[in-house]
């Protein structure tokens, strides 16, 4: 799979594991695993507390015409 999609990603192999990292959260100091390397100086947020910090409507909007 050496194509790039639209968005200049590319696609993850499907029989490949997912690899994930340990991050401490910045909400609630528990231990979680997130599936992307953290950044020094940006917060990790557990998958509870990530749903009080995303937008409320966070998927991108389609335009009917």
């Amino acid at each position: 799979m050496a194509y790039d999609n639209r968005n200049g990603n590319r696609p993850q192999r499907r029989d490949a594991p997912r690899e994930f990292f340990k991050a401490t959260c910045a909400d609630c100091g528990k231990e979680c695993e997130i599936p992307f390397r953290p950044t020094e100086g940006r917060p990790v947020y557990c998958r509870d507390c990530y749903r009080n910090h995303r937008p409320a409507d966070s998927r991108p909007r389609r335009h009917l015409f």
